[in-house]
């Protein structure tokens, strides 16, 4: 089983983060194969140069090739190449796991938060945009933690 794994890459956090769980996604089946962007020397050493074309053309051959997609949603809002292979893996039916794990989702029964979602310029949950979450959820899955991630990819095993 091939699976792209989609997040940011040019973030010292965010490369780390993506070594991390890359690295358990590897270690639970020797069948698996994960594709890692930032992996792409050819595209992703930024010492040297690919143009737009050629980083769109190197992503989307792994991308089209995958069985299934993991995208990190994370961040202020998530990040706008993750959102774009979001897109195209809805467009080809290719299953995606969203992954999304901002603590501002927890207390969603706390009565003090629901109130402050009705005051003007309080909201203590985090916002995503609704759309993405609705590509994902029609053709797989938003979970909020790595284990529950795991979980999710075992069945596709």
């Amino acid at each position: 089983m091939k699976i792209y794994f989609a997040n940011g890459l040019f973030a010292l956090a965010d490369r780390m983060f993506n070594e991390v769980v890359v690295d358990k996604i590897r270690k639970m089946d020797s069948n698996i194969e994960v594709y890692l962007p930032q992996e792409n020397g050819d595209i992703n050493d930024k010492m040297n140069y690919a143009d737009s074309i050629k980083i769109a053309q190197e992503d989307n051959k792994e991308l089209l090739s995958s069985d299934l997609i993991v995208a990190i949603l994370d961040g202020d809002t998530m990040d706008d190449g993750v959102a774009s292979e979001i897109g195209l893996a809805y467009g080809k039916e290719i299953p995606i796991i969203g992954v999304y794990t901002d603590l501002r989702q927890h207390g969603v029964e706390n009565p003090e938060k629901l109130k402050a979602v009705g005051s003007i310029g309080e909201n203590p949950f985090a916002y995503i945009n609704n759309y993405t979450i609705g590509l994902i959820k029609m053709n797989g899955i938003v979970v909020n933690n790595i284990d529950s991630m795991l979980a999710e990819i075992r069945k596709y095993l």
